[in-house]
């Protein structure tokens, strides 16, 4: 028996279910019977057991809503096999298509239940496949997943800056991941084995921000009930990453740069200078030498700080990451999804390519967790991300000759990304030549990284064909 196809086997004990049994052995599964749902016990015995077969009775369906219970208690995916009169009844037909990856008609084909549960496995291996990468990406990058060459840059910049000790200053915008860019450094660092703590400093009201990183002493100030020791204190041999530091009260930044000259703090109410050993991380979404020069933000401070510069790139830079990062979410977040929704439709990629995603990470995290509850297909579609007219919204041009610009920019990346950048196929769909093809693409700079498109009717690549077009990636 190959063990890697291990096969779960529903079914009372009938005649054509010990021939099936058989039959699918010679085939080379590794079939464990049992006869009810209800009898499978709550451990992780059929936690490896990715494909089933379930021999539906009338019991079953009469009470669709207990089976189902039973059903989703398994990572299995399950093909019914029943009678051709069981679609008969409406309510049975809802409940298949709801509940199984597919159904046979007995009597069965055995071999073509055995192709069945072959590409059901093969899908499930592929989707294995792609969580356990971007779990392996997680675990050195500290959930960072992507491989676009923005990305592939950010990752090396953190190893050099997680070498030293100086601070760092993170850039970018909201919802970029600016916080698990600090992590990384630290998990890079010498301080790894030490504290991490985050502050957010413009969620804290004014009058405790002293406190909370400096702490203070019992009778300091009204309600000081008890000595508190300070989030810097707390740190002492590991890393403080400070978020919108560009929110920090001005008062407050003169405490902060004294910290950062001397190591030393004083606790609220102290007299005592007490030596910390601390790393200091900071981010922000505004520009701080625009605000040093509005004179929101100290330049001695923004100098202090602004030792090493890492900036995390928007998503609408990342290209393919898009894609990377909606199967990687889809997976993680994969308790939550209705149980019909199993991926992504081509077109949903399509459009989450061309989308520019103002709220970044964040925003694609909110809509791929919405979009697997609510979608009532196998397949998620654009409407159920909700960005079909947000993707024809999202770029708004100042003139004619710009919107004409921005809808042919838009054809040809649909295309392209549709096709897989194959340069030939995209071509014929848009019914221009290749040579054309190229020259739009180097007009409205699509390129694509590592991934030449294939011209296999000529054996020849994209990267073959057109030399100074070697490495595609989306850029805006």
């Amino acid at each position: 028996m190959n063990p890697n196809k291990k096969l779960l086997f529903i079914s009372q004990p009938i005649e054509d279910g010990e021939r099936l049994i058989g039959e699918l052995e010679a085939y080379g599964w590794d079939v464990t019977h049992i006869q009810e749902l209800d009898s499978i016990p709550f451990t992780e015995t059929y936690a490896d057991y990715g494909v089933g077969v379930v021999f539906l009775t009338q019991g079953d369906l009469d009470n669709i809503k207990s089976f189902e219970n039973a059903a989703n208690r398994l990572d299995t995916r399950l093909i019914a096999i029943c009678r051709q009169d069981v679609f008969d009844n409406l309510r049975h037909h809802q409940g298949i298509g709801r509940l199984f990856f597919g159904y046979h008609i007995i009597p069965v084909e055995t071999e073509r239940l055995h192709h069945a549960l072959e590409n059901l496995l093969s899908v499930i291996n592929l989707d294995k496949d792609i969580l356990e990468e971007g779990s392996h990406r997680g675990r050195h990058e500290c959930q960072m997943v992507g491989e676009s060459p923005v990305i592939k840059t950010l990752f090396k910049t953190i190893q050099k800056v997680g070498a030293v000790d100086a601070p760092v200053l993170i850039q970018g915008e909201s919802g970029t991941g600016k916080e698990l860019a600090a992590k990384a450094i630290h998990r890079s660092s010498a301080r790894a084995e030490s504290p991490f703590n985050a502050i957010n400093c413009g969620a804290l009201p004014s009058n405790l921000i002293q406190s909370e990183l400096f702490g203070h002493e019992k009778g300091s100030f009204t309600g000081a009930s008890q000595r508190k020791i300070g989030i810097i204190e707390n740190t002492d041999g590991g890393t403080l990453f400070l978020d919108e530091i560009g929110d920090l009260p001005l008062d407050m930044q003169v405490n902060l740069l004294r910290f950062l000259e001397n190591h030393t703090i004083q606790r609220v109410g102290g007299l005592k200078e007490i030596e910390v050993d601390v790393r200091v991380l900071a981010a922000t979404h505004v520009d701080l030498e625009k605000a040093v020069k509005e004179g929101k933000f100290r330049e001695d401070l923004y100098h202090r700080l602004n030792v090493l510069q890492i900036r995390v790139p928007p998503l609408r830079e990342r290209g393919d990451d898009i894609a990377t990062l909606a199967h990687y979410f889809f997976n993680k977040f994969s308790s939550e999804k209705s149980s019909i929704v199993n991926g992504f439709s081509k077109d949903s990629l399509s459009v989450m390519q061309l989308y520019e995603w103002p709220g970044n990470i964040r925003e694609l995290i909110n809509r791929v967790r919405r979009a697997m509850v609510m979608s009532e297909h196998p397949l998620i579609r654009p409407g159920d991300l909700g960005l079909e007219r947000r993707v024809l919204n999202s770029r708004h041009a100042a003139s004619l000759e710009e919107a004409r610009d921005l809808a042919e920019r838009g054809v040809v990346l649909a295309s392209l990304t549709r096709h897989s950048f194959n340069i030939l196929h995209a071509a014929r769909d848009l019914g221009i030549s290749r040579v054309t093809l190229y020259r739009l693409m180097e007009k409205h700079q699509i390129h694509r990284e590592d991934q030449g498109g294939d011209d296999s009717s000529h054996g020849e690549s994209a990267s073959s064909k057109k030399p100074n077009i070697l490495n595609f990636k989306r850029v805006k």
